[in-house]
Order: structure tokens, then sequence, then C-alpha cells
């Protein structure tokens, strides 16, 4: 083999290096955002509880506390199109789905303010607002998505997807929130309400479930450490009083307060969880940046050194390199030429071996994500087909899951192989 050809070697591996580099300088700039994003989210799952308890107390109530909220909320929301503002907009590998996330969040924010006119002058129920803030909400939280989806790099994948999951597990407590407010604060107990109660209930556990197996034992801990005892014990109470009372009985409204106390210290502890996650993963991005910049440069040290004339490699020295390898995987480097040093054979191999390791384990975790799409698909199919509401059409997915002893995503994914025979309810 001729100098040319390690110098190849080389510049293949040094473009390797720097495709590396640019995607993590992109989820660096990414994580940024999904920083900011898990704030604002935060804040307006305040705002759709005290909301709610506005509206079902037809404007008695909270009204004060809403209002200050509501800066809060706006604040957090200029923070993230400031970052949205700095984000670079060239065509990359994953910028028409980020980007196009992006442009469906910026859209939901724009609806802000038409839904809190209609908070203020009363003209939608509980209910629709807490579904019209969840929808934007959505929007917001499938940036976070599309950031865990597309995440190459196998540490920061894993933190995306705990991030994402705690966060729809959050967003789903929100919804919990904002539900037994609502019922509670009318002081009537409704037996859809209860219903979507139970399911927002199941499926955050779920969520949380997901979140727990891809956390690291000190976020675990954290989890575990700022939980308070009374706030959850209070918690299970009242949920059972809301999910066991007969429909159309009269509820205690004075308990609205307690019942959005504890759901709000609930969430509040998923937050610092949720803060500790993000601050996590920026800190990772900047370190993997800086390691990997280290061997960028390393690399154009070596390809230089062998560039020179003083440097050229006798063809009898370097053809070993493909013998180099024994046949248990490990490196023979008593027959390599001295001028290879064996540094460029080594760096090759350990690049194509991580790489390789990568590839297998980053597939594992992206599963949660595509079962949830699979998931999500078939509600969404059969709520199209079949006229049912998200809680009716999990409903289904689920008790057919155990009926037939089969996970829901293989459910899940039968349903989807049957759309052309589904036909509209009529």
């Amino acid at each position: 083999m001729s100098s040319p050809a390690i110098k190849s070697s080389l510049c293949f591996l040094l473009a390797a290096k720097r495709c590396e580099m640019a995607d993590l300088q992109q989820l660096t700039q990414t994580s940024d955002l999904v920083r900011r994003t898990a704030a604002l989210i935060h804040e307006l799952q305040r705002e759709r509880g005290l909301s709610n308890l506005y509206t079902a107390s037809c404007g008695e109530r909270f009204g004060q506390e809403r209002a200050q909220q509501m800066e809060q909320s706006d604040r957090a929301a200029q923070a993230l199109r400031a970052g949205f503002d700095d984000l670079d907009t060239e065509p990359t590998r994953h910028g028409a789905r980020l980007f196009s996330r992006i442009a469906y969040a910026l859209h939901g924010l724009e609806a802000l303010t038409q839904l809190r006119a209609q908070v203020d002058t009363l003209q939608a129920t509980p209910m629709q607002l807490s579904a019209d803030y969840a929808r934007l909400i959505a929007t917001l939280l499938s940036v976070v998505f599309e950031a865990a989806d597309t995440a190459s790099d196998l540490p920061l994948s894993k933190l995306l997807v705990a991030l994402f999951h705690l966060m729809q597990g959050k967003e789903l407590a929100g919804q919990e929130r904002a539900t037994g407010s609502a019922m509670l604060a009318a002081g009537r107990c409704q037996a859809e309400a209860q219903q979507r109660l139970t399911h927002l209930i199941e499926s955050q556990d779920r969520c949380l479930q997901v979140f727990e197996s891809f956390a690291s034992e000190d976020l675990l801990e954290l989890w575990q450490r700022c939980r308070v005892p009374k706030f959850h014990f209070d918690l299970e109470r009242l949920r059972r009083l809301l999910c066991s009372t007969p429909a159309n009985q009269t509820l205690d409204t004075a308990k609205s307060t307690l019942w959005f106390d504890c759901c709000s210290q609930r969430m509040d502890e998923m937050r610092l969880v949720e803060d500790q996650l993000t601050k996590l993963l920026v800190e990772r991005c900047q370190h993997r940046l800086q390691r990997v910049g280290s061997e960028v440069r390393q690399i154009e040290a070596l390809k230089t050194r062998l560039t020179t004339p003083s440097s050229a490699i006798d063809p009898l020295d370097a053809a070993p390199l493909f013998e180099a390898v024994a046949t248990d995987g490990h490196t023979a480097t008593q027959s390599m030429g001295p001028a290879l040093e064996k540094s460029v054979l080594g760096l090759v191999q350990e690049q194509a071996t991580r790489l390789q390791a990568l590839s297998a384990e980053l597939e594992n975790v992206r599963s949660s994500l595509n079962e949830r799409k699979l998931i999500e698909r078939a509600k969404g199919l059969l709520m199209a087909h079949q006229q049912l509401s998200e809680e009716a059409a999990h409903k289904a997915l689920r008790d057919l899951a155990m009926r037939q002893n089969r996970r829901m995503v293989d459910v899940a994914q039968a349903v989807l192989s049957m759309a052309t025979l589904l036909s509209p309810k009529s």
C-alpha cells in the first residue's frame, strides 16, 4: 500500500469526525432549545390549571394568580423565541423535520392570545380550555421529541429519551390537574371527566416507567429525594374521591385549592428532575463537543505529519497493515511497519468499532420512541374511523392487548396493517 492510501484513510476518518462534530454542534444548540421549551411548557401548564379554576368558578376566583402566571409564561415564551431566532436555519441532515416542528410550535404560540381572550370572557368550558392548552403544549413537546428521535450520540440520546418521557408524563399530570380542578371548582362530578382522569393517571404512569428505565442512578435518586410524602398522600386520597364519587354528585369546592396544590407539588417535583436533566444534557453536549474537537485536532496533526516528505512510508513497511488484525479481532501490532506507529490503524478501527456498537444500541434506545409513534398512529386511526375520543381509542387498544395477551405496540401495528379495511362508523 502506498503513501497516498494512508493519506486517504486519514482524510475519510477526519471527514467522519467532522461530521460527528457537526452533529454535536447541532445537538448542543437543539439541547438549549429543549431547555427553554421545557421552561415554557412548565409555565403554560400552570397557566392552564389556573385558567380552569378561573373559568370553573365563573371568574370569581384565581383572577390575580392567573394574571401573574401569564406574565411568567410570556417571559418564558420570549426566551424560547430568542432561542429560535439564534438557531442556524441553514440546511442540515435533520433540519427539515426539526424546522417544521418549530414552525408548528410558533404557530401554536400565536394562538395563545386568542385562547386567553376566551378565558377572559368565559366563552369556553374548562374541558375545551384544557384541550386547547394541551394542543399548544403538544406542539412544543414535538420539538423535544424530534431532538430525541434524531440524536446520534448514544449517551445523549438516552438522556433525551428519558427527558421526553418525563416531560410527557408531566404534561399528562398537568392535564390531570386541570381536569380535577374544573370538577372541584364546579362542585359536581362528571362521568366523562372521571374516565379522562383514569386515562391520564394510567398514561402518566407508563411515561414515568420509560423515564425511569433510561434515567441514571443520580437522577432516580433525585426523583425519590424531592418527593414530599404528605402531598402524595393527599393527592391519592383526592384521586380516589374524584374517580369513585357517583356521577352528578356534588363535590366540596373548598377542596379545589388542595387538589391544585397537591398536583402542583407533584409537577414541581418533576420540574426539579426535568431541570437537572436539561442542564445535564447541555453540559454533556458541550463536553462531547470538546472531546471530538480534540480528536479532530489530533487526526489533523497526524495527517500533517504523515504527509511531510520526511514521513514517506516504504510500501514494504506498510504492507502488513491488513494482516495486522488477528482472527480474534485484536490488533497484532508486532507485524506493522514502524512508520505507521499503529496510530492510523488504531484510530480507524476504534472509530469503526464505536460506530457499529453505537448503531446497535441506538436502535434499542429509539425503539421506545418508535413504539410511541405506532401507538399514537393507531389511536388516531381509531379516532378517525370509529368516531372515538382519544381516551376511548387508547382503552380499545389496551383492552385488545390484554385479551390477546400481546404487547400494546403489537396490537397497534396490527391495527395499522388493517387500515384499508377499517370503515367509518355509521
